[in-house]
Protein backbone atom coordinates (compact mmCIF):
# COMPACT_ATOMS: atom_id res chain seq x y z
CA UNK A 1 0.00 0.00 0.00
CA UNK A 2 1.66 3.27 -1.12
CA UNK A 3 2.16 6.21 1.07
CA UNK A 4 1.85 4.33 4.58
CA UNK A 5 2.66 6.12 7.83
CA UNK A 6 6.18 4.53 8.36
CA UNK A 7 7.23 3.79 12.22
CA UNK A 8 9.95 3.00 13.90
CA UNK A 9 9.73 1.08 17.62
CA UNK A 10 12.80 2.02 20.50
CA UNK A 11 12.81 -0.01 23.16
CA UNK A 12 15.28 -2.68 24.84
CA UNK A 13 12.92 -5.59 25.08
CA UNK A 14 13.12 -7.97 22.14
CA UNK A 15 9.89 -9.43 23.59
CA UNK A 16 8.33 -5.71 23.43
CA UNK A 17 9.64 -4.92 19.70
CA UNK A 18 8.00 -8.22 19.08
CA UNK A 19 4.59 -7.15 20.23
CA UNK A 20 4.58 -4.00 19.28
CA UNK A 21 5.83 -5.24 15.40
CA UNK A 22 2.90 -7.44 15.84
CA UNK A 23 0.28 -4.80 17.20
CA UNK A 24 1.07 -2.30 14.43
CA UNK A 25 1.09 -4.61 11.82
CA UNK A 26 -2.94 -5.21 12.09
CA UNK A 27 -3.42 -1.68 10.20
CA UNK A 28 -3.10 -1.65 6.27
CA UNK A 29 -1.99 2.24 7.47
CA UNK A 30 1.11 1.81 9.18
CA UNK A 31 4.42 -0.13 8.52
CA UNK A 32 7.32 -0.79 10.39
CA UNK A 33 10.20 -0.08 9.34
CA UNK A 34 12.56 -0.73 12.22
CA UNK A 35 13.23 -1.64 15.62
CA UNK A 36 16.03 -0.54 17.50
CA UNK A 37 16.88 -1.59 21.00
CA UNK A 38 18.74 1.69 22.12
CA UNK A 39 18.74 5.39 21.04
CA UNK A 40 21.94 4.86 19.40
CA UNK A 41 20.74 2.57 17.23
CA UNK A 42 17.50 4.48 16.79
CA UNK A 43 19.34 7.87 15.98
CA UNK A 44 20.30 6.09 12.80
CA UNK A 45 17.66 4.59 12.02
CA UNK A 46 15.90 8.04 11.92
CA UNK A 47 18.34 9.15 9.40
CA UNK A 48 18.23 5.80 7.22
CA UNK A 49 14.00 5.63 7.04
CA UNK A 50 13.01 8.47 7.71
CA UNK A 51 10.46 7.63 10.36
CA UNK A 52 6.80 9.37 10.50
CA UNK A 53 6.33 7.81 14.38
CA UNK A 54 8.28 6.79 16.84
CA UNK A 55 7.16 4.90 19.42
CA UNK A 56 9.75 5.34 22.33
CA UNK A 57 10.36 3.24 25.48
CA UNK A 58 11.32 5.23 28.77
CA UNK A 59 13.54 3.00 30.70
CA UNK A 60 16.54 1.71 28.55
CA UNK A 61 20.07 0.96 29.12
CA UNK A 62 22.97 3.59 27.62
CA UNK A 63 20.11 6.47 27.40
CA UNK A 64 16.52 7.10 28.76
CA UNK A 65 13.54 7.58 26.96
CA UNK A 66 13.25 11.11 28.17
CA UNK A 67 16.65 12.29 27.52
CA UNK A 68 16.79 10.83 23.98
CA UNK A 69 13.12 12.58 23.40
CA UNK A 70 14.60 15.91 24.43
CA UNK A 71 17.03 15.34 22.17
CA UNK A 72 14.80 14.56 18.96
CA UNK A 73 12.60 17.59 19.59
CA UNK A 74 15.53 19.63 19.76
CA UNK A 75 17.47 18.63 16.72
CA UNK A 76 14.69 17.17 14.68
CA UNK A 77 11.15 17.33 15.73
CA UNK A 78 8.75 14.26 14.81
CA UNK A 79 5.65 12.67 16.32
CA UNK A 80 6.58 10.15 19.67
CA UNK A 81 4.12 8.17 21.52
CA UNK A 82 5.73 6.77 24.60
CA UNK A 83 5.28 3.18 25.95
CA UNK A 84 4.95 3.18 29.41
CA UNK A 85 4.47 1.49 32.47
CA UNK A 86 1.56 1.48 34.26
CA UNK A 87 3.19 2.43 37.57
CA UNK A 88 3.61 5.74 39.91
CA UNK A 89 7.10 5.87 38.46
CA UNK A 90 5.94 5.56 34.88
CA UNK A 91 3.16 7.77 35.37
CA UNK A 92 5.50 11.06 36.47
CA UNK A 93 7.87 9.99 33.37
CA UNK A 94 4.89 9.70 31.06
CA UNK A 95 3.36 13.02 31.79
CA UNK A 96 7.08 15.04 31.98
CA UNK A 97 7.15 13.24 27.79
CA UNK A 98 4.19 15.13 27.20
CA UNK A 99 5.80 18.06 28.77
CA UNK A 100 8.80 17.70 26.50
CA UNK A 101 6.58 17.46 23.37
CA UNK A 102 5.60 13.55 23.14
CA UNK A 103 2.40 13.56 21.48
CA UNK A 104 1.00 10.99 23.36
CA UNK A 105 1.77 7.23 25.14
CA UNK A 106 0.32 3.34 26.00
CA UNK A 107 0.68 1.19 28.19
CA UNK A 108 3.29 -1.11 27.90
CA UNK A 109 2.52 -4.48 27.09
CA UNK A 110 2.48 -7.49 29.25
CA UNK A 111 2.25 -11.09 29.09
CA UNK A 112 -1.69 -10.76 28.91
CA UNK A 113 -1.54 -8.58 25.82
CA UNK A 114 -0.69 -11.78 23.77
CA UNK A 115 -4.47 -13.33 24.48
CA UNK A 116 -5.99 -9.56 23.60
CA UNK A 117 -3.66 -8.18 20.81
CA UNK A 118 -6.20 -7.12 19.05
CA UNK A 119 -7.83 -4.95 21.34
CA UNK A 120 -4.02 -3.44 22.15
CA UNK A 121 -3.41 -3.40 18.77
CA UNK A 122 -6.62 -1.11 18.02
CA UNK A 123 -5.31 1.13 20.53
CA UNK A 124 -1.78 1.40 19.39
CA UNK A 125 -2.87 1.90 16.09
CA UNK A 126 -5.38 4.56 16.46
CA UNK A 127 -2.62 6.61 18.36
CA UNK A 128 0.12 5.95 16.63
CA UNK A 129 -2.04 7.30 13.58
CA UNK A 130 -3.71 10.49 15.42
CA UNK A 131 0.25 11.06 16.23
CA UNK A 132 1.01 11.21 12.21
CA UNK A 133 -1.32 13.50 11.62
CA UNK A 134 0.72 15.87 14.03
CA UNK A 135 2.33 19.01 12.74
CA UNK A 136 5.04 19.11 15.76
CA UNK A 137 7.60 21.22 14.31
CA UNK A 138 5.11 23.93 14.48
CA UNK A 139 3.77 23.00 17.70
CA UNK A 140 4.38 25.77 20.65
CA UNK A 141 4.99 23.60 23.92
CA UNK A 142 1.91 24.19 25.74
CA UNK A 143 4.25 24.79 29.52
CA UNK A 144 6.03 27.01 27.69
CA UNK A 145 2.67 29.35 27.06
CA UNK A 146 1.68 29.08 30.19
CA UNK A 147 4.56 30.29 31.66
CA UNK A 148 4.96 33.20 29.40
CA UNK A 149 0.98 33.86 29.83
CA UNK A 150 -0.45 33.45 33.38
CA UNK A 151 -2.81 36.39 34.80
CA UNK A 152 -2.71 38.15 38.14
CA UNK A 153 -3.86 35.57 40.81
CA UNK A 154 -4.63 38.52 43.06
CA UNK A 155 -7.80 39.89 41.26
CA UNK A 156 -10.32 41.63 43.92
CA UNK A 157 -13.08 39.29 45.03
CA UNK A 158 -15.57 38.88 42.24
CA UNK A 159 -19.57 38.40 42.66
CA UNK A 160 -20.59 36.22 39.90
CA UNK A 161 -23.80 34.32 38.97
CA UNK A 162 -21.09 31.42 37.66
CA UNK A 163 -21.55 28.21 40.47
CA UNK A 164 -18.65 26.22 38.09
CA UNK A 165 -15.96 25.77 35.08
CA UNK A 166 -16.14 22.40 33.47
CA UNK A 167 -13.01 21.77 30.83
CA UNK A 168 -13.01 18.23 29.18
CA UNK A 169 -10.13 17.04 26.92
CA UNK A 170 -8.09 14.27 25.97
CA UNK A 171 -4.99 13.54 23.66
CA UNK A 172 -2.52 16.62 24.36
CA UNK A 173 -5.21 17.84 26.86
CA UNK A 174 -2.60 16.91 30.13
CA UNK A 175 -0.52 20.31 28.87
CA UNK A 176 -3.57 22.26 27.75
CA UNK A 177 -5.13 21.78 30.89
CA UNK A 178 -2.18 22.64 32.83
CA UNK A 179 -1.30 25.76 30.50
CA UNK A 180 -5.06 26.65 31.50
CA UNK A 181 -5.15 25.99 35.17
CA UNK A 182 -1.96 27.87 35.90
CA UNK A 183 -3.19 30.87 34.06
CA UNK A 184 -6.26 30.94 36.59
CA UNK A 185 -7.00 33.17 39.97
CA UNK A 186 -7.80 31.52 43.05
CA UNK A 187 -11.18 33.23 43.62
CA UNK A 188 -13.02 31.68 40.59
CA UNK A 189 -16.16 29.00 40.92
CA UNK A 190 -14.95 25.81 41.40
CA UNK A 191 -13.56 23.64 38.57
CA UNK A 192 -14.52 20.29 37.35
CA UNK A 193 -12.35 18.51 34.93
CA UNK A 194 -12.66 14.77 32.79
CA UNK A 195 -9.24 13.68 30.74
CA UNK A 196 -8.98 10.64 29.35
CA UNK A 197 -6.36 9.30 31.46
CA UNK A 198 -5.60 5.91 33.00
CA UNK A 199 -5.84 5.65 36.85
CA UNK A 200 -2.42 5.97 37.90
CA UNK A 201 -1.50 8.81 35.96
CA UNK A 202 -4.78 10.12 36.84
CA UNK A 203 -2.78 10.59 40.58
CA UNK A 204 0.30 11.86 39.36
CA UNK A 205 -1.57 14.43 36.81
CA UNK A 206 -3.69 15.86 39.69
CA UNK A 207 -0.41 15.96 41.90
CA UNK A 208 1.41 17.97 38.86
CA UNK A 209 -1.65 20.34 38.66
CA UNK A 210 -1.72 21.02 42.13
CA UNK A 211 1.82 21.72 42.39
CA UNK A 212 2.18 24.00 39.77
CA UNK A 213 -0.94 25.85 40.04
CA UNK A 214 -2.30 28.74 42.52
CA UNK A 215 -5.58 26.70 42.83
CA UNK A 216 -5.91 23.65 44.48
CA UNK A 217 -6.39 20.73 42.33
CA UNK A 218 -7.95 17.22 43.89
CA UNK A 219 -8.94 13.84 42.51
CA UNK A 220 -11.46 13.15 44.52
CA UNK A 221 -11.80 9.65 45.91
CA UNK A 222 -15.40 10.00 47.30
CA UNK A 223 -18.61 12.35 47.18
CA UNK A 224 -17.80 16.08 47.75
CA UNK A 225 -19.36 19.63 48.20
CA UNK A 226 -17.48 21.68 45.50
CA UNK A 227 -15.59 24.69 46.72
CA UNK A 228 -14.35 28.26 45.03
CA UNK A 229 -10.36 27.96 44.01
CA UNK A 230 -10.68 24.29 43.41
CA UNK A 231 -10.17 22.27 40.78
CA UNK A 232 -11.23 18.26 40.53
CA UNK A 233 -10.14 16.25 38.08
CA UNK A 234 -11.56 12.89 37.29
CA UNK A 235 -9.69 9.93 38.56
CA UNK A 236 -8.63 7.82 35.64
CA UNK A 237 -11.58 4.86 34.64
CA UNK A 238 -14.05 6.28 36.79
CA UNK A 239 -16.86 9.19 35.60
CA UNK A 240 -17.06 12.39 37.83
CA UNK A 241 -20.76 13.95 37.96
CA UNK A 242 -21.51 16.77 39.59
CA UNK A 243 -25.05 17.36 41.53
CA UNK A 244 -27.14 19.57 43.37
CA UNK A 245 -28.54 18.96 47.27
CA UNK A 246 -30.07 21.23 49.35
CA UNK A 247 -29.04 24.38 47.52
CA UNK A 248 -25.47 23.15 47.02
CA UNK A 249 -23.34 21.43 44.57
CA UNK A 250 -21.36 18.20 45.17
CA UNK A 251 -19.62 15.88 42.96
CA UNK A 252 -19.51 12.20 42.61
CA UNK A 253 -17.73 9.18 41.06
CA UNK A 254 -18.77 6.34 39.61
CA UNK A 255 -17.42 3.14 37.58
CA UNK A 256 -20.65 3.08 35.33
CA UNK A 257 -20.84 1.92 31.65
CA UNK A 258 -18.31 3.68 29.07
CA UNK A 259 -19.66 6.62 27.12
CA UNK A 260 -17.99 7.08 24.01
CA UNK A 261 -15.57 4.35 24.78
CA UNK A 262 -14.40 6.27 27.59
CA UNK A 263 -14.44 6.48 31.64
CA UNK A 264 -13.90 9.41 32.57
CA UNK A 265 -16.02 10.70 29.52
CA UNK A 266 -16.71 14.38 28.74
CA UNK A 267 -19.88 13.69 27.93
CA UNK A 268 -20.92 12.42 31.07
CA UNK A 269 -19.35 15.61 32.68
CA UNK A 270 -21.04 17.96 30.81
CA UNK A 271 -24.51 16.48 30.79
CA UNK A 272 -24.01 16.28 34.79
CA UNK A 273 -23.43 20.18 34.84
CA UNK A 274 -26.07 20.81 32.62
CA UNK A 275 -28.90 19.35 34.75
CA UNK A 276 -27.16 20.59 37.79
CA UNK A 277 -26.33 24.39 37.11
CA UNK A 278 -27.90 24.98 33.94
CA UNK A 279 -26.95 28.04 32.20
CA UNK A 280 -24.94 28.91 35.40
CA UNK A 281 -21.42 27.30 34.09
CA UNK A 282 -18.43 27.76 31.38
CA UNK A 283 -17.78 25.09 29.61
CA UNK A 284 -14.40 24.60 27.46
CA UNK A 285 -13.82 21.25 25.17
CA UNK A 286 -10.05 21.03 24.77
CA UNK A 287 -7.38 19.04 22.25
CA UNK A 288 -7.98 15.14 21.67
CA UNK A 289 -9.04 12.76 19.58
CA UNK A 290 -12.49 11.54 18.72
CA UNK A 291 -15.77 13.49 20.14
CA UNK A 292 -16.51 12.53 23.25
CA UNK A 293 -18.20 15.46 24.62
CA UNK A 294 -18.98 17.55 21.31
CA UNK A 295 -22.67 16.72 22.35
CA UNK A 296 -22.34 17.52 25.89
CA UNK A 297 -20.96 20.65 24.78
CA UNK A 298 -23.97 21.62 22.16
CA UNK A 299 -26.34 20.57 25.21
CA UNK A 300 -24.89 22.96 27.25
CA UNK A 301 -24.82 26.11 24.47
CA UNK A 302 -28.35 25.20 23.99
CA UNK A 303 -29.01 26.00 27.79
CA UNK A 304 -27.83 29.16 27.43
CA UNK A 305 -23.80 28.38 28.03
CA UNK A 306 -21.09 30.31 26.88
CA UNK A 307 -19.01 27.68 25.49
CA UNK A 308 -15.33 27.25 24.71
CA UNK A 309 -13.48 25.19 21.73
CA UNK A 310 -9.31 25.02 21.39
CA UNK A 311 -8.71 26.33 17.63
CA UNK A 312 -7.00 23.73 15.41
CA UNK A 313 -4.14 25.56 15.17
CA UNK A 314 -3.13 24.96 18.85
CA UNK A 315 -4.87 21.31 19.42
CA UNK A 316 -2.37 18.51 19.10
CA UNK A 317 -5.17 16.50 17.94
CA UNK A 318 -8.63 18.76 16.74
CA UNK A 319 -10.84 15.99 17.00
CA UNK A 320 -13.10 16.50 19.82
CA UNK A 321 -13.18 20.50 19.56
CA UNK A 322 -13.36 19.92 15.62
CA UNK A 323 -16.38 17.50 16.28
CA UNK A 324 -17.68 20.42 18.68
CA UNK A 325 -17.27 23.00 16.37
CA UNK A 326 -18.94 20.84 13.35
CA UNK A 327 -21.58 20.80 15.81
CA UNK A 328 -22.71 24.66 16.36
CA UNK A 329 -21.52 23.74 19.73
CA UNK A 330 -19.02 26.24 19.96
CA UNK A 331 -19.88 29.90 21.44
CA UNK A 332 -16.44 31.45 20.66
CA UNK A 333 -13.31 29.27 19.02
CA UNK A 334 -9.87 30.50 20.66
CA UNK A 335 -6.27 29.12 21.29
CA UNK A 336 -4.56 27.98 24.25
CA UNK A 337 -3.06 30.98 25.15
CA UNK A 338 -6.05 33.03 25.35
CA UNK A 339 -8.79 30.39 27.19
CA UNK A 340 -7.73 31.05 30.70
CA UNK A 341 -7.96 35.03 30.32
CA UNK A 342 -11.15 34.82 28.63
CA UNK A 343 -12.56 32.56 31.70
CA UNK A 344 -11.67 35.02 34.13
CA UNK A 345 -13.32 37.57 32.18
CA UNK A 346 -16.55 35.71 31.38
CA UNK A 347 -17.20 35.11 35.13
CA UNK A 348 -16.68 38.73 35.76
CA UNK A 349 -19.47 39.61 33.21
CA UNK A 350 -21.15 37.34 34.59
Amino acid sequence: MANRIKVLIVDDSALIRTLLTRALSESDELEVVGAAEDPYIAGEMIKQFKPDVLTLDIEMPRMDGLTFLKNIMRLSPLPVVMVSALTKKGAAASLKSLEYGAIDFVAKPDADVKENLLAYSNLLIEKVIAASKVNVASFVSASSIAKSTQVDTTLKKISTSIEVITIGASTGGTEAIKAVVMDLPTNLPPIVMAQHIPPVFSTSFAKRLNESSAITVIEPTETMELKAGHAYLAPGDEHLLIYRSSGRLYLKIEQTETVNRHRPSVEVLFNSVKNACGNKSLAVILTGMGADGAQGLKNLKDEGVHTIAQDEASSVVWGMPGAAVKLGAATEILPLVRIATRLVSLVNEK
